[in-house]
């Protein structure tokens, strides 16, 4: 079957205040997976590509960490420049700076098999581009160790090493990126902001391959120079995202500033690199997981990481073996069977939302992340039922580290609020709108999945059965 006119919508909007126009911004992204013949072992290998990525040690003279191009799920396309061109990046909440690939790279990729068109960058073609001088402050802000190399005068460059042997080196550029502001409800038009981004120069690694290859990253992250860091030094917008992934249809919203409707309860965020939070207890059917104490303790106070750019939930060796233990018992007289060797899997023919035990994950300050059986299991057959909860096989400081993906926050609202530091989320149906204030005029803007036009992406479960279903096939022939 071809799934490639599948094609995932994701909304994401900016609340702009001060200098620019009030406004909300709005992005078209497309889901990684939404086009291409996956089977649940490549899921659950591009989990292990990203997170070799997001967990190694990593040479970042600009702060912060990246994430390489196959490890992310989301993308769209921004236009840079004057005149404006159309450039496909990631987005990611894992990484921080925004870099495209630009002309002259060597080893960049030429093209791409999900079915776009790679572009080079080229400051030169830009009326509006200027370089970065390394006595300027987004160059001076962002070097997290300045080296005697960068002086007035000279080009600022960049350099992001990944524990896979992967790179990204460049050098920072100013211009123009042309947005799509939301004039009313579920209305548009163009807005420009400058921002200074990385200009790749070269790439190494997977950077370099075409499988699933983008012509850049567009972070998220807390680091100054993230897009988000950058607008809010300048008074544009607050230090504070949400996204709402749906997954029974695909795409869902992103926004940037103050989500009024719907309401979030929160936890708060501890310092790291990363989105993490402080999990106390699993509850699975009613009844809480006799765990130690110090189960979800990584590395003193890494905690738990909030990544919508992985795909399945990860979990300390105890606790997936028992949550997978309460999950059996709900059917002692199913034999579960293995597929690809990594999978847990029922034959059941009902209601698995009836059959099947709601898993809750309690945090600090009471909040509950409420998983529903037809979110953690994936129907792979007609009516044969996967797991995708996964024993973690990553590593710090020699405990197991509890990360939780797209698997588990799809169908919620989760709120980033780097100005209270703290994280929360509620249940929705992210295929709705919500509601955002402009800080300056305290109106409120709607935003919603449905105000950008698209081909809406297979949801998550039945474009696994279809892909498991192919390469079964294949096998077969």
């Amino acid at each position: 079957m071809d799934l490639s006119g599948f094609v995932g919508v994701l909304v994401i909007g900016f609340v702009f205040c001060g200098g620019f126009a009030s406004a909300n911004v709005v992005f078209q992204v497309q889901h990684k997976f939404g086009g291409t013949k996956k089977s649940l072992t490549q899921f659950k290998a591009h989990d292990s590509s990203r997170h070799r990525r997001i967990l190694s040690a990593v040479d970042l003279p600009i702060g912060g960490d990246g994430s390489p191009t196959s490890a992310a799920l989301y993308f769209t396309k921004i236009r840079i420049g004057t005149p404006p061109k159309d450039y496909h990046v990631q987005v990611d909440t894992g990484s921080d700076l925004l870099w495209v690939n630009c002309a002259g790279c060597q080893k960049c990729p030429k093209k791409s098999d999900l079915g776009i068109s790679l572009a080079l960058y080229n400051p030169e073609s830009s009326s509006t581009a200027k370089m970065v001088d390394c006595n300027q402050e987004i160059c001076m802000s962002t070097l997290s160790d300045p080296s005697n190399d960068c002086k007035a005068g000279m080009y600022c460059s960049y350099s992001v090493k990944y524990g896979d042997g992967s790179s990204t080196t460049g050098y920072f550029v100013r211009d123009t990126i042309q947005l799509d502001r939301v004039s009313g409800n579920l209305q548009t038009t163009f807005l420009n902001g400058s921002i200074a981004f990385g200009c790749g120069s070269q790439q190494s690694g997977q950077l370099g391959s075409s499988q699933q290859a983008l012509d850049g990253i567009l972070g998220f992250g807390q680091a100054n120079s993230s897009l988000l860091s950058q607008l809010a030094s300048a008074k544009k917008v607050k230090r504070i995202f949400s996204h709402c992934l749906d997954g029974s249809q695909g795409g869902g919203i992103f926004a940037i500033g103050e989500v009024v409707q719907p309401k979030v309860q929160t936890t708060p965020m501890i310092p790291e690199a990363h989105y993490n939070v402080e999990l106390k207890q699993i509850e699975v059917g009613g009844k809480f997981l006799d765990l130690p104490t110090d189960t979800f303790d990584v590395g003193g106070k890494q905690g738990t990481i909030i990544d919508s750019g992985t795909t399945l939930a990860y979990l300390p060796d105890l606790a997936y073996k028992l949550v997978l233990e309460k999950i059996r018992a709900a059917q002692p007289n199913i034999q579960p069977h293995i597929i690809d060797q990594q999978f847990t899997c029922f034959k059941y023919s009902g209601d698995v939302d009836k059959g099947f035990p709601v898993v809750k994950f309690h945090f600090e300050n009471s909040l509950i992340l409420k998983v529903s059986p037809h979110q953690y299991l994936f129907e792979v057959a007609d009516d044969d039922w996967c797991v995708g909860f996964q024993d973690s096989d990553l590593q710090s400081q020699g405990k197991d580290v509890t990360l939780l993906g797209d698997l588990v926050l799809t169908d919620k609202l989760v709120t980033y609020d780097m100005e209270k530091k703290t994280i929360g989320w509620a249940d929705y149906n992210c295929s709705s709108s919500i509601s955002v204030r402009d800080e300056e005029s305290g109106k409120e803007y709607m935003l919603g999945a449905h105000n950008i036009s698209g081909g809406g992406r297979i949801g998550t479960s039945t474009m696994i059965m279809l892909l498991f279903l192919l390469i079964k096939l294949i096998n077969l022939l």
